[in-house]
């Protein structure tokens, strides 16, 4: 079954990361169908990983003509978008059972850019093999760490097959692909299998069916357009070095009535001790979002709002 993209036909390397070239792509999701993102007018979107990813079909649901331009780190991918090289990135910013990916929240912070969606994706594994492999003959799977950790029932209960850690889910089936080794597999997305010419041994392998990533639209912040139906905020804040900052700038956010749906730290490079918070709030009003960030000012070394978007549902 195709996806509608077509590879490139360049020998793929291996073991090292996604080819930076842009590919125009056409998501499809489980019933084949072409995903029904909001058009772009062939908006060149940076991703981190292989065409194929979970990342991928993320961008393709939030801009469903986007030119995706792939890229082996996400440090290159937010380069890419300052540089003006594309016009916006799709970052994996949390997922419900690993958690955050800490990286892209200080990306978000030291880059000059500003998030301007959020879409959820539910996240569903799969055991690939090339054309005519039986599962039988698999003693070696590849992916991601983190999805080589949400499918250990699965590689439980198949005790032959050992697992090794890749780059990418995506770059995982590449990989299996172009070797053509019939004792090897990889977990990835439906979606990588059909890009690539893969087969599906195993579908949804993964231990826990609650699981799903968010991920952010985001955009150079002289590009950035705010939704007018925006109604969800994520900031960033390190308080003063003194006894009970923490605590009084998080009592003048509760006095407002916002609602804080995620508070996180991150250690501030160079600085032992001190840390960087991130939060996620909803808003009331557009009012609520200019005194949310008034309020915390006070108690701050330093405040920057990272964007304002729709709640994904």
């Amino acid at each position: 079954m195709s996806s509608g993209v077509i590879p490139d036909e360049s020998p793929l390397s291996l073991w090292y990361g996604a080819r930076k070239q842009s590919t125009q792509a056409t998501a499809v999701n489980a019933a084949g169908n072409r995903q029904a993102g909001e058009s772009g007018a062939g908006m060149k979107i940076a991703i981190q990983g292989e065409p194929g990813s979970f990342s991928h079909e993320a961008a393709m649901n939030l801009v469903s003509d986007a030119v995706i331009v792939p890229f082996s780190l996400s440090a290159d991918a937010f380069s890419a978008l300052t540089k003006g090289a594309v016009d916006a990135a799709v970052i994996p910013i949390e997922n419900s059972l690993a958690g955050s990916v800490s990286e892209h929240f200080d990306l978000l912070l030291s880059h000059d850019v500003k998030v301007t969606r959020e879409a959820l994706l539910r996240i569903r594994h799969n055991l690939i093999a090339i054309s005519g492999t039986s599962i039988g003959e698999i003693d070696r799977v590849f992916s991601h760490p983190v999805a080589l950790a949400q499918c250990r029932r699965f590689l439980a209960n198949h005790p032959k097959m050992e697992s090794f850690a890749f780059y990418d889910t995506a770059g995982s089936v590449k990989q299996l692909v172009e070797l053509r080794d019939r004792h090897a597999a990889a977990i990835a997305s439906e979606a990588a299998a059909h890009y690539y010419g893969a087969d599906i041994l195993g579908a949804g392998i993964e231990d826990n069916p609650e699981n799903f990533t968010r991920f952010f639209l985001v955009r150079r912040t002289a590009d950035a357009v705010v939704d007018p139906e925006s109604n969800k905020v994520s900031l960033a804040f390190s308080v003063e070095n003194r006894p009970g900052s923490l605590v009084s700038a998080l009592s003048d956010l509760s006095g407002l009535g916002t609602n804080l749906t995620k508070i996180e730290s991150r250690p501030v490079h160079g600085r032992p001790w001190e840390y960087i918070f991130y939060v996620d709030y909803q808003l009331h009003s557009a009012e609520e979002g200019m005194q949310a960030v008034d309020a915390l000012r006070p108690h701050c070394a330093m405040v920057k709002e990272l964007g304002r978007y729709r709640e994904a549902r």
